[in-house]
């Protein structure tokens, strides 16, 4: 795909794939963040499309991107509702070691790469297994593992540092 090919699908298709997205979220940044996704992606992959499946493809990608970034905030929202701790039957400084260990996991957390972010929360905060994750993400069950391992190794180093 050339520059000028792209600038002229650029042109035309944003706003509606902007468009596209507000519909399904209500959230205009939301929208505007995705569409800019779904043009990054479609240069960096030199995605081809036949004339008059343009806007199929944007949409397919628009529609993912969107999916999977409800999916990941489903799984924050659910770490924060389960991160809470029972204030009332521990003493202020249990309180206060909770808080400082619970800092340093959200730490932990955000220095793992999405891949591996994606795959620990989905199996510690959903409850899913190996096959079950590698069918939700499209991965091998190896992957799944490998990204794990990978996951688990630098939280325990992150956290005891």
């Amino acid at each position: 795909m050339t520059r000028d090919q792209f600038k002229y699908i650029f042109d035309n298709y944003f706003d509606t794939v902007r468009n596209y997205i507000y519909y399904r979220s209500g959230d205009d940044e939301l929208a505007t963040n995705i569409a800019q996704e779904t043009f990054m992606r479609l240069w960096e992959k030199q995605l081809e499309a036949g004339p008059g499946k343009v806007k199929g493809l944007l949409f397919k990608i628009s529609g993912d991107l969107f999916v999977s970034n409800y999916r990941k905030q489903k799984t924050i929202q659910r770490f924060r509702l389960n991160s809470k701790p029972e204030i009332n039957h521990h003493s202020p400084e249990k309180q206060l070691e909770f808080k400082e260990l619970k800092k340093s996991y959200e730490t932990a957390l955000a220095g793992l790469s999405e891949k591996q972010r994606t795959v620990f929360l989905m199996s510690r905060m959903e409850n899913l297994k190996y096959h079950e994750i590698a069918a939700t993400l499209g991965l091998s069950v190896k992957a799944v593992e490998k990204r794990m391992k990978h996951a688990l190794a630098a939280l325990r180093q992150i956290m005891h540092n």
